[in-house]
Order: structure tokens, then C-alpha cells, then sequence
């Protein structure tokens, strides 16, 4: 068994908490038909990513300003259909203090809640959303946001992470990062400190400072 310590943990959501690939295909799909884009292509590059960022791979400078405005509408436009939690998601934070935990995402603050909300998930007293950083993950910007909002240093904290640029961003932070292969192979993860499948796999005890991840 692998135990990670810290004084708090900062999860992303996407494809960590929240199931959200039928929403996510419908709005990239519709926008990729839009924009003449390799559908195919975009799926590879855009998990744990800001939205800006991967449209800058696949649109001219001139363009990129509008179509990220474009790709938000779509997303905000799109139901919620399909968004389920993933597993072991729901159980590790009931068993957290809200104080315990926040949510550090790529995507827009409004529709991350709603993805929360639509799998029936807890609302975080702390989201940092793609608004909130002028750079987006791989960079440490977000996590060392979301750890000085809660009065620490990243490296007091444990990230939970699906995607290899969100694990580039914990481990560049200096935290210790525990991710989970649900969109992602190990091998691909292996920058993390554990790897495990998913949430299911990991329980947590509350310390008298802080807490601890168990994973099996």
C-alpha cells in the first residue's frame, strides 16, 4: 500500500472526479466540423488542457481568439447528458471535510460546477478554473493558486490527476501527485508519485495534520 500525506488535496475533475467524455465529444465534434479540424487529432491533446491552448495548435492566430469563444459556447450549450462521477469519486469526498479538499480545472469555472453538480458531487469551497491562470496546465499556475488560496505551499498539498499535462503541473509545483488511469495509460502517468485506476482504489484518513491517501 502507497500512502501520500499532505495537508490538503486538490483534485482536478475532468476524467478524475466526473465522467464528462459524451459532453466533451459533442461539443468538440460539432466544433471541429466548424472549424475543418482533425476531430481524431483534438481528442489526443485536449484532456487536462485549457481550452485556449489546444485550439492554438489547430487555428491560425487571426482566428483563435473566436473560435476558443466558439468552442466555450458549444460547451456551455451542451447538456449534461452522460455525466456520471467516476468511481470511488463520491465516497472519498464524503469522507473528506469540505475544508480538506479543492477543485483545480482546465475548463471554465461555471461548467466544471455543472459537470459537479450533474454527476452529484459536491461543490468545492475553492475552484480554480481556466479564468483564473494566464497559464494553463502542464505550468504549476493553477496548483500553486489553489494551495496559497488555502494558505500553504503546493508542496504541502496532494494532487489528484487523470491527464499528463495535470500531473506535469502538480509535480512542477512541488507536490506530491497521485493519479489515475482512467483516460490515460500508466505509462503515460508515470511522473506520478502513485498510479493507481481509479478512486476506488484509495482511501482516506483525516490527521490531526491533515490528510492521508491510502492506495491499494
Amino acid at each position: 500500500m502507497a500512502v501520500l500525506h499532505g495537508k490538503r488535496i486538490l483534485f482536478d475533475i475532468d476524467g478524475t472526479l466526473v465522467d464528462s467524455t459524451a459532453t466533451v465529444e459533442r461539443s468538440w465534434g460539432a466544433w471541429a466540423d466548424e472549424y475543418g479540424v482533425d476531430y481524431e487529432a483534438v481528442l489526443k491533446v485536449c484532456h487536462g488542457r485549457r481550452t485556449e491552448d489546444i485550439v492554438a495548435q489547430f487555428v491560425a492566430p487571426r482566428d483563435r481568439v473566436a473560435a476558443t469563444a466558439r468552442l466555450l459556447a458549444l460547451q456551455a450549450l451542451a447538456d449534461v447528458d452522460g455525466v456520471l462521477a467516476l468511481p470511488g469519486a463520491r465516497r472519498l469526498l464524503g469522507a473528506l471535510p469540505h475544508s480538506h479538499w479543492a477543485a483545480v480545472t482546465s475548463g471554465p469555472r461555471s461548467l466544471m460546477a455543472a459537470r459537479l453538480a450533474a454527476a452529484r458531487l459536491p461543490t468545492p469551497q475553492l475552484l480554480i478554473g481556466a479564468e483564473d491562470v494566464s497559464d494553463g496546465k502542464p505550468n504549476p499556475e493553477s496548483y500553486l493558486k489553489a494551495a496559497a488560496a488555502m494558505g500553504l505551499e503546493a508542496r504541502e498539498c496532494v494532487v489528484v490527476e487523470d491527464a499528463p499535462a495535470g500531473v506535469g503541473a502538480g509535480r512542477a509545483a512541488g507536490a506530491q501527485v497521485l493519479a489515475v488511469t482512467t483516460t490515460h495509460r500508466a505509462s503515460e502517468l508515470a511522473d506520478a508519485n502513485v498510479v493507481v485506476a481509479d478512486l476506488s482504489c484509495v482511501d482516506v484518513e483525516v490527521t490531526d495534520t491533515g490528510v492521508a491517501l491510502l492506495a491499494n
